[in-house]
C-alpha cells in the first residue's frame, strides 16, 4: 500500500516539474519581449507628440476651426466603446478585469435605455461578449503579440466611420496603461469627440502660420489622424502590459509549484519514513514470535527430561 502511494506522489512531483519548467520557461520569455514592448511604445511616443504640436500650432494664432473631432461629446446618446484586451489567457486579471469592466458600463447604459456600439480587440473579449449576448459591431484579432498602425488605423475605421455619420456621439476605449514594467493601469478615456483643453499652449505666439489648403479643410484628416496615433499608442501599451501581467502570473505559477513540490515531498517522505517504521516494527514482531517459540521449546524439552529421569532414592 505504502509503495503505491509513494509511486503516485513521485508521478506527481515529476508533473509538477515539468509544468514548473514551462511556466519558468513563459516568464523569462515574457520578460524579454517586455524590453521590446517598451521599445516600440518610446519609438510611437514621439510621432503623437508632434501630431499634438501640430494642432497646437493650427489653433495658436486663432480659435480651432469647427469639427466634428472636437466638443465634449454626449454619452447620453450612442456610444462607442472599444474594448482591448488580449487574444490568450495566462496573464492573471488583465483580461478579466477589463471585460467586467466594460460590461458593467454597457448593462448601466442599458439599464438607462442608452445603446452602446461596441468594438472588440482580442480573442479573449469577442468570446467574452458572445457568451453573455452582448452585441460587436466589430472585432479583430491575433494583433496583440505585436500590434501595427494598419491594425489602429483598421479599428479608427470601425468605430469612426459610424461617429462621422453621427450614428453615435461619443467613442470610448477601455484598456491598460503601461506606466513601468511594475504598474499597469485601466483606463476609460475618450477617443473622440476630442476635448480642445489638450491642445491648450501655455505659450502666446506672436507670428501666425499659413496653411495650404485652410486650416478648415485639413482640420478633420488632421484629427482623425490624431485619433489612429492614440489608438495605436494604446494598443502598444497595452500589449507591454499584457506581458507584464503574464510574466508577473507566470511568476506566481512558478513559485506555487515549487511550493507544491515541497509539499509532496514532504508527504512522500513521510509515508516512506511510515513504511519503514511498519517494516522494522514487523521485523521485530517476527523475531519476538521467533523468540517465544524458542523459549516454549526450551522449557517443555526441560519437563520431559525432568519427567524421564529415575528418581533419587
Amino acid at each position: 500500500m505504502a509503495g503505491g502511494q509513494e509511486r503516485i506522489l513521485r508521478r506527481r512531483i515529476k508533473s509538477v516539474q515539468s509544468t514548473k519548467k514551462i511556466t519558468r520557461a513563459m516568464e523569462l520569455i515574457a520578460s524579454s519581449r517586455i524590453v521590446r514592448a517598451m521599445g516600440r511604445i518610446s519609438s510611437a511616443r514621439p510621432y503623437y507628440e508632434q501630431l499634438s504640436e501640430v494642432v497646437r500650432d493650427l489653433a495658436a494664432g486663432s480659435s480651432l476651426p469647427k469639427s466634428l473631432y472636437i466638443g465634449q461629446g454626449d454619452e447620453s446618446k450612442v456610444l462607442g466603446l472599444v474594448v482591448m484586451v488580449a487574444d490568450r489567457g495566462l496573464c492573471g486579471g488583465y483580461n478579466s478585469t477589463a471585460l467586467r469592466m466594460a460590461e458593467r458600463l454597457i448593462r448601466s447604459r442599458e439599464a438607462k435605455g442608452q445603446k452602446t456600439r461596441v468594438v472588440v480587440v482580442g480573442r479573449k473579449g469577442e468570446a467574452y461578449f458572445r457568451y453573455r449576448e452582448i452585441a460587436v459591431d466589430g472585432s479583430l484579432m491575433h494583433i496583440s503579440d505585436r500590434p501595427s498602425y494598419q491594425d489602429a488605423r483598421t479599428i479608427a475605421d470601425m468605430i469612426l466611420g459610424p461617429f462621422e455619420a453621427e450614428e453615435i456621439s461619443a467613442v470610448d476605449v477601455i484598456s491598460t496603461r503601461f506606466l513601468s514594467a511594475g504598474t499597469q493601469k485601466l483606463e476609460r478615456s475618450r477617443l473622440a469627440p476630442i476635448d480642445p483643453a489638450i491642445f491648450a499652449s501655455d505659450t502666446k505666439t506672436s507670428y501666425d502660420f499659413e496653411y495650404e489648403p485652410s486650416p478648415e479643410a485639413i482640420i478633420d484628416p488632421l484629427l482623425k489622424q490624431f485619433v489612429e496615433s492614440k489608438i495605436f499608442a494604446l494598443l502598444l501599451e497595452a500589449s507591454a502590459s499584457e506581458l507584464a501581467a503574464k510574466q508577473r502570473a507566470m511568476a506566481a505559477a512558478t513559485e506555487n509549484a515549487e511550493e507544491l513540490i515541497k509539499s509532496l515531498s514532504r508527504v512522500m517522505n513521510r509515508a516512506r519514513q511510515d513504511a519503514i517504521t511498519t517494516e522494522i516494527m514487523e521485523i521485530v514482531g517476527g523475531a519476538e514470535a521467533l523468540g517465544s517459540s524458542s523459549d516454549w521449546e526450551s522449557e517443555s524439552q526441560l519437563v520431559e527430561f525432568k519427567s524421564n529421569s529415575p528418581r533419587a532414592s
